[in-house]
């Protein structure tokens, strides 16, 4: 499977406090089917991949937030530099919200920003082959 192109809407995010209800919503809403990614078995987060019905990979996940954020969706962007674009968004108007250039092996580089319309979207680069 190859990436999509840079500046390609290529993930979303549905953050709740409550997964299952919102796996039982979408997944009967739209067909979606769910599988779980990482470590939530041994008391890490919970977090689900959404894949739609008959697609062949994941498009989004479902994250549990236990709580701890409020109940949210954002969708990302895929970009060929975060640390570039988060730049040209300051200098563009907008704001940088958070960036996590460094999460782990295996994991996206990514951002969280703002548009000069306060509105919040992600941007992320693909783990290395």
């Amino acid at each position: 499977m190859t990436n999509p192109a840079p500046g390609t809407l290529a993930w979303f995010e549905v953050a709740t406090s409550d997964p299952d209800g919102a796996q039982k919503f979408y997944g009967s809403l739209f067909d979606w089917t769910f599988e779980p990614d990482g470590p939530a078995a041994s008391g890490g987060m919970d977090y689900r991949n959404i894949t739609a019905s008959g697609a062949g990979a994941p498009m989004g996940g479902l994250a549990g937030t236990g709580g701890q954020s409020p109940d949210h969706s954002i969708f990302y962007i895929l970009v060929a530099d975060v640390e570039a674009t988060c730049a040209d968004a300051t200098q563009l108007g907008g704001s940088v919200v958070s960036k996590h250039l460094d999460p782990g092996p295996g994991a996206p580089t990514f951002a969280y920003l703002r548009d000069p319309g306060g509105n919040l979207f992600g941007v992320f680069t693909p783990p290395a082959a």
